[in-house]
């Protein structure tokens, strides 16, 4: 394990717990942390995309957040602004915490199994990436002391989207005893979740990263019923306000040789199915459980119910034993896909594949939805899709599982027609998507921190040309992507303007970067440069069809009404892009005015006092040169070929030091361009920190659920980060910075339809055809063409350029004489 890994304080602390023992491929927890059940409860989900079940423990008590989510699945309410104004969002969103299947109780002796009090001999649980199940064993002592050995299994599905399997058994190891066990389906979402009101019970502030609480019934109930002779029951509900529907229903079989009974009971909001066991030592009772949940924008319960059924049935057919079977092949293609290898790290290791898990649990069924903040193993960010998916999460799907990045690149097109009518609201031509959304309206109701960041129009069309340049998928941008490409250039040539007509510079007022601490400002960097590229990208592609294909060129513009004059336009803006730079610092202003502020002491602002959101209001912090993440610095990543390695090491000298990080989406950027400048130690606990964001709770958030976007950051800081992958345009190229610690590190990449071993020694890269034909790459710019059955292995020499120490201290606003003034803290 590296040295570095304990310079990162909550690193450490996670690493030195007993609690997880380090399996490469497993997340095991030896004993039960009642101090942290929201943590233990989101690294211990399971989900597919659609269906997540958070990690609660099968008995239904002795939780933090009951949790389980589908994705889409959302009330709505009249956002209420204290002051109105028009174009204000209207309409708000937050997903439901849905009917919760999972609990399945126990009682021996008529004593229930409680986990916080009970008298464990032995507890293990664990999460296995291979399997893609979650399995607890317990052997409990009761308080009759007789010795009960607890065994269960707990999966959603990756090959049925809609199903989730269950299993519950019980051995009485020594004496006879009564046993009951009660499988539920219960709702508890009424209103406020038991999650909201116990944060306002301890007293907590208001912290904008969770979701809204509601005031009203959610669920209503539609429907419930239930068989005991075949072990069936359901509940069926719409949502209030959203008119959404839902149901759920479960089936049940026991296999024991003990005596037993059954009895069901449904109502309103429960479903239970009760046995009663006469338990003989030695003779185990199993319960499977197998649960489908269905959704619809408005089709009745009833129906919804129905699809359960063929959901269900289906399974039965096939047998649970096909249903672990299918799940383990599915992921043994994933990792054979997907997988980064890092011999001789095993405690880092076990943190990668778990991070890339999590994209899996997110992304592998969100088919026709986005990809939540959250995935769906929590509520934070209320269920809402950001520009996370297209900047952190779908570089990993493009490179590793082309069809998911189409499927979240085919859902922004979906919301294309509400994104035009977005940007009429805002007086804009073309076309605006929302900053946060589920169903396609603007659900931010900051404005300032939501709706002005613009940039969201070119980061959905950054990843859009991302993925035709690792794919080829022309089909895709004829008949959708070039909507979003032209739609949203339209925007940006509305949204600027050239301050003068002749050979002027095109500026772009009012907006916010993806520095939320430096809210509508004028020219921000990364939103010019983006705006740029995206601006571009839309000529290029109209130009290139217009060559291509004549008849599909006119179908494109009859159908968006194109007219060459405002490609033109397009370009003239692209190339008068005022791209800000201060010839006397030698770096890049974040924006127009951002060098004129004073500057933020970090370094002594104490750590109760950060994150900076939760402890100062906004105008404090807006005054100041302080950032909640990377915002220039991501330039320099997405946008790299265009600054020299002299400007991008200005920039990150610069910025690093008053980055504070606030944002789990920082510290993977840092990390890449720290890589690369040379900064190499501080390249590598940048990373350390990204890999723990969740697994170490780093921002004290990991209960509202994983943080889906760093984890897909984790993979871009190795592969791009350490392995030096670029794509530019479909040049493919490689320029590695392996920590020194390091033996290798390997990884995937799948371009244009050929999947490349790539493995980072300290002397050589070595390139080896996994599936396909030939790939052609640059290393350290040496063309490369590798061919199957032909690995290679590409000399290097060193890892880059290598400084000594950290960035430069925290800089201090300039007087005109070009003397400093000191940074400050507010308040002190």
């Amino acid at each position: 394990m590296t040295e570095l890994s304990h310079e990162v304080p909550e690193v450490r602390d996670f690493l030195d717990r007993a609690r997880y023992p380090v399996d490469e491929w497993k997340l095991v927890e030896s004993h039960i942390d009642n101090d942290n059940l929201g943590t233990t409860e989101t690294l211990f989900s399971v989900g597919n995309g659609y269906l997540g079940l958070r990690g609660n423990v099968d008995e239904g008590r002795d939780s933090f957040s009951h949790g389980t989510y589908i994705n889409g699945f959302h009330e709505t309410w009249p956002i209420q602004h204290a002051e109105e104004a028009f174009g204000f969002a209207r309409v708000g969103q937050t997903i439901v915490n849905a009917p919760d299947a999972k609990v399945i109780r126990l009682y021996v002796d008529d004593e229930p199994l409680l986990l916080s009090i009970a008298d464990l001999m032995e507890y293990e649980r664990t999460l296995d990436f291979r399997s893609g199940v979650m399995t607890r064993e317990i052997l409990w002592r009761t308080p009759g002391g007789k010795r009960v050995q607890i065994r269960s299994r707990r999966m959603v599905s990756f090959t049925q989207r809609h199903l989730a399997v269950m299993t519950f058994e019980v051995t009485m190891l020594d004496d006879y005893a009564p046993v009951a066990i009660s499988s539920q389906v219960l709702n508890r979402q009424d209103g406020e979740d038991e999650y909201h009101v116990r944060s306002k019970s301890m007293g907590e502030g208001v912290d904008p990263r969770k979701a809204s609480s509601m005031r009203h019934r959610v669920l209503l109930p539609q429907s419930n019923w239930g068989t005991v002779a075949d072990g069936r029951m359901a509940l069926g509900y719409q949502c209030a306000e959203s008119g959404m529907t839902i149901a759920v229903a479960a089936d049940h079989r026991l296999e024991t040789a003990n005596n037993y009974t059954k009895r069901m009971q449904t109502d309103d909001d429960l479903a239970k199915m009760t046995y009663r066991v006469d338990a003989e030592p030695g003779q185990p009772i199993v319960l499977t459980k197998l649960v489908s949940y269905h959704t619809s924008r408005g089709v009745p319960s009833r129906e919804l119910l129905d699809r359960c059924r063929r959901t269900l049935d289906r399974a039965q057919e096939e047998g649970l034993d096909r249903q672990f079977e299918d799940q383990r092949t599915w992921l043994d293609d994933f990792w054979t896909r997907s997988d980064v290898e890092l011999p001789g790290q095993p405690e880092l290791q076990q943190a990668v594949r778990w991070n890339l898990f999590q994209i899996a649990q997110a992304s592998a069924r969100a088919e026709g939805t986005g990809i939540p903040a959250k995935g769906v193993t929590g509520s934070g960010y209320g269920g809402h899709y950001f520009w996370d998916t297209e900047v952190y999460v779908l570089p990993f799907l493009t490179y590793t599982t082309p069809r998911a990045a189409r499927n979240a690149l085919r859902f922004r097109y979906t919301l294309l027609d509400a994104a035009r009518s977005r940007a009429k609201q805002l007086a804009q031509q073309g076309a605006l998507f929302p900053w946060r959304t589920i169903n396609g309206e603007e659900a931010s109701a900051y404005y300032a921190a939501g709706t002005a960041q613009y940039h969201i129009d070119a980061d959905i069309s950054y990843a859009l040309s991302q993925y035709l340049a690792a794919t080829g998928d022309v089909d895709f941008l004829t008949r959708e992507g070039i909507d979003v490409l032209v739609e949203t250039a339209r925007m940006w040539v509305d949204l600027g303007f050239w301050r003068n007509e002749e050979d002027g510079t095109f500026h772009i007022h009012g907006v916010t970067g993806p520095d939320e601490y430096t809210t509508v400002v004028n020219d921000n960097l990364f939103t010019n440069v983006m705006a740029r590229f995206n601006l571009r990208r839309a000529v290029q592609a109209v130009r290139e069809l217009s060559e291509r294909d004549g008849i599909e060129y006119d179908q494109v513009v009859a159908r968006l009404e194109l007219d060459e004059r405002e490609v033109a336009d397009w370009e003239r803006a692209a190339d008068d892009m005022a791209i800000p730079f201060d010839e006397h610092l030698g770096v890049h202003p974040q924006d127009q005015h951002f060098l004129e502020r004073e500057v933020w002491d970090l370094a002594n602002t104490p750590m109760d006092k950060r994150p900076l959101l939760l402890h100062y209001h906004p105008l404090v912090i807006y005054r100041f040169q302080v950032l909640k993440q990377a915002d220039v610095v991501l330039a320099l990543f997405l946008q790299g070929e265009h600054f020299t390695a002299e400007e991008k090491r200005a920039d990150f000298e610069y910025y690093d030091p008053i980055t504070t990080g606030d944002s789990t989406l920082s510290a993977v950027v840092q990390s890449i361009i720290a890589a690369e400048v040379g900064y190499h130690d501080l390249a590598l606990r940048y990373f350390l920190a990204a890999l723990f964001v969740d697994l170490a709770d780093r921002h004290s958030n990991t209960s509202d659920g994983v943080h889906v976007a760093s984890t897909g950051g984790v993979w871009s800081a190795l592969v791009n980060g350490f392995g030096g992958f670029r794509d530019q345009g479909g040049v493919f190229s490689l320029d590695p910075r392996l920590p020194l610690e390091w033996e290798s590190l390997t990884f995937r990449l799948t371009l244009l339809g050929t999947r490349v071993r790539v493995t980072v020694r300290p002397d050589c890269v070595e390139l080896a055809v996994e599936e396909g034909k030939e790939a052609t790459l640059l290393v350290r710019g040496q063309e490369v063409t590798v061919l199957p059955g032909d690995p290679i292995s590409v000399p290097i020499v060193g890892q880059g350029p290598l400084l000594e120490g950290e960035p430069l201290p925290v800089p201090g606003r300039r007087r005109a004489d070009g003397t400093i003034i000191a940074a400050i803290v507010p308040g002190t």
